[in-house]
């Protein structure tokens, strides 16, 4: 099985659904390699940053099922490898 390095970037608004969000990261928690978690208060925000290695269409699914959340934005980004 071929598998990638990717960030995933997340911004979780205050009034976002946190709790589905955790049970997705828990349902991909053996692709996540590290993350990290930042309240930005100023802007009554939290910011995510995930390392996961995963097959590409696992690395797609984790960001697409997170970003149709309400009030929560995810991007990935690839490595060349």
């Amino acid at each position: 099985m071929d598998t990638r390095v990717a960030t995933l970037g997340i911004i979780v608004d205050q009034s976002a659904d946190t709790e589905a969000l955790n049970a997705i990261l828990h349902d991909f928690r053996d692709y996540i390699v590290g993350r990290m978690g930042i309240p930005y208060r100023q802007k009554n925000m939290n910011i995510i940053c995930l390392v996961v290695d995963a097959p590409q269409d696992e690395i797609n699914s984790l960001t697409g099922k997170i970003g149709s959340l309400d009030g929560i934005a995810a991007k990935a980004c690839y490595s060349q490898v």
